[in-house]
């Protein structure tokens, strides 16, 4: 194999800013801040949503109405009726 045509492969943790879990793993990406897990430093990686916070893993409902769809839709469907 051609060592140039692999990206490199490193110790990163992924942090949900939500929750604050941790998921230590490896991948390609990289960023300035590092943290020591077990004295292997880690790339951190901040994400907004993860299985921690996502509601389909967390069974949460949420409910996100952009720009009043659902009014629009109920007054349509209702007035049918």
């Amino acid at each position: 194999m051609k060592k140039e045509g692999h990206p490199e492969y490193h110790p990163v943790v992924f942090i949900d800013v939500s929750t604050g879990h941790e998921y230590p793993t490896h991948s390609t990406l990289r960023s300035k801040e590092t943290k020591v897990i077990g004295g292997v430093e880690h790339f951190v990686i901040r994400r907004e949503v993860t299985a921690a916070s996502h509601p389909a893993y967390t069974g949460e409902k949420r409910f996100v109405d952009t720009a009043g769809r659902v009014d629009k839709f109920n007054k349509k469907f209702t007035a049918r009726r």
